[in-house]
């Protein structure tokens, strides 16, 4: 089970608004520090890390580790969040 601190998603929230706020600290997130990759909130450590989708209403996260690559679960997070707001069950807000 995951449990994020308040000042972790701020930090996110944040790195959305400003994109690459995050890049030159990382982010602890969870007890682990993640490098965050410039433009987008994906974070890594080693083989593995976390991919985040911010829709109005949340923030989806999705965690992997070898053999699934940053890529393929940006892909998966992006269409859950996707389907998430097609159902009505959250909405996009563009930014």
């Amino acid at each position: 089970m995951w449990f994020f601190k308040p000042e972790e998603i701020t930090a996110i929230m944040k790195d959305f608004d400003e994109p690459g706020s995050l890049a030159p600290t990382g982010l602890h997130l969870g007890g682990t520090k993640y490098m965050v990759i410039q433009g987008e909130v994906e974070l890594s450590f080693g083989s593995s890390g976390i991919t985040v989708k911010k829709t109005g209403q949340a923030l989806v996260f999705g965690i992997y580790d070898e053999p699934l690559t940053p890529g393929q679960c940006n892909i998966i997070v992006e269409r859950l969040g996707d389907y998430l707001i097609d159902q009505g069950l959250m909405y996009n807000n563009l930014i």
